[in-house]
């Protein structure tokens, strides 16, 4: 069974870059939602999925200002 968040190798082979500098903007470049700590990048499975599929992968809508009165 795989795990939620895609592994270093994995990581690798999605982005082209074995350094975390280059993965980084590669993902930011793509839009895709990560999570960095320290030397260590999170990437959830779900967004890089959604991504390939070509839709949304904010891991939120945000604050819905319109509906304020």
């Amino acid at each position: 069974m795989s795990s939620e968040y895609l592994n270093t190798q994995e990581l690798h082979q999605l982005t082209g870059y074995a350094r975390s500098s280059g993965q980084l903007a590669w993902l930011r470049l793509r839009g895709i939602p990560f999570k960095a700590d320290g030397p260590r990048i999170i990437v959830s499975r779900l967004h890089v999925q959604r991504w390939i599929e070509g839709k949304p992968t904010a891991s939120h809508a945000g604050l819905n200002v319109s509906a304020i009165r």
